[in-house]
């Protein structure tokens, strides 16, 4: 393909779906699953697109994964970006109705706040908007950023939203630490420090770091240090995990109402005083102004306030 003057009639332009899908995915198979193609029929747009750059644009790296060539990261903003702009054009909304809108948003969100947030979201748009639909995905750290300033992700929620330019952020409620155990455990009927201590936890980092938590800190405070006998990334498993063990989590405590009576959990609250959290919404100000995308915010911040945040009117900056 040359790089002076590309004749767009020459080209797939459904190519660039697959590209997109490809990068933000980084596996065949997602991005079959994502834009509703088989997994061979994915494989041959790889290749085709491979053809068309000239560049093997995702190889195998460590432990079988897919990760892109420089030429793709190059791509990668520029097609989301382009794929966004078309959509907004083919929607054509000047305003927005969300009792006649088919538009469909992006959330980045970990799965502890999704739990917390989706069924009441879910429950408004059903209510407000009941042919709008949602796309949640993991919350990434490490590309957020640029996928908000493309428009191939519309929000992010999550506890810290790492600074960015361009990015605006709405605080939507503030949480507390609980502990959470099974029924019929043996330290079910209280937690002093030196129990608490002695325990076997489990300790979810979403993103996938090594450092310690919010307990490791108040425990070394006390001279004290735990057993971390589970690290993982999600909520909801380290949550099945503690109903079938003896092991103890500390949780959010709307995390623990939301799904701790199903599970047969048990509510305590820490020895020991920590720090509360707050949850936050992010977005790019490119979007500030969207009809659609304003009246999204002000349905999470309902949510937000529903669960016990504030309700502030309009926007604010990160």
């Amino acid at each position: 393909m040359s790089r002076r003057d590309v004749d767009l009639s020459t080209v797939n332009l459904n190519l660039m779906v697959g590209l997109d899908a490809l990068l933000t995915e980084r596996s065949v198979t997602r991005a079959a699953d994502r834009v509703g193609l088989t997994q061979s029929a994915m494989s041959r747009v790889l290749g085709q697109l491979r053809e068309l750059f000239d560049d093997e644009l995702l190889v195998r790296g460590a432990g079988g994964r897919m990760v892109p060539t420089p030429k793709a990261e190059a791509l990668a903003l520029p097609v989301a970006q382009g794929l966004a702009a078309l959509r907004r054009a083919l929607v054509g909304e000047v305003g927005f109705d969300p009792a006649t809108s088919q538009r469909r948003f992006s959330i980045a969100t970990q799965d502890a706040t999704a739990a917390i947030v989706l069924p009441r979201l879910v429950q408004r748009l059903a209510e407000l908007g009941p042919r709008v639909d949602l796309d949640v995905v993991p919350f990434d750290a490490r590309r957020f950023a640029a996928e908000l300033e493309a428009g191939s992700l519309d929000l992010v929620l999550n506890v810290g939203i790492p600074d960015a330019p361009g990015l605006r952020a709405r605080g939507l409620w503030r949480e507390r630490f609980v502990c959470v155990l099974r029924r019929g455990h043996p330290a079910a009927g209280g937690l002093d420090l030196a129990t608490w201590a002695a325990l076997d936890h489990v300790l979810v980092s979403p993103q996938g770091g090594g450092g310690p938590g919010v307990v490791d800190t108040a425990l070394a405070a006390h001279g004290l240090e735990r057993r971390v006998a589970v690290r993982l990334r999600s909520f909801l498993a380290a949550t099945l995990l503690v109903a079938r063990t003896d092991l103890v989590m500390t949780v959010s405590a709307h995390l623990a109402a939301e799904v701790g009576p199903g599970m047969g959990l048990i509510v305590l609250p820490p020895p020991v005083e920590l720090p509360g959290f707050g949850v936050r919404m992010g977005w790019h100000e490119r979007f500030d102004a969207d009809p659609g995308l304003r009246w999204l915010r002000e349905r999470l911040a309902e949510v937000g306030a529903s669960l016990g945040g504030p309700r502030a009117e309009g926007d604010a900056p990160a």
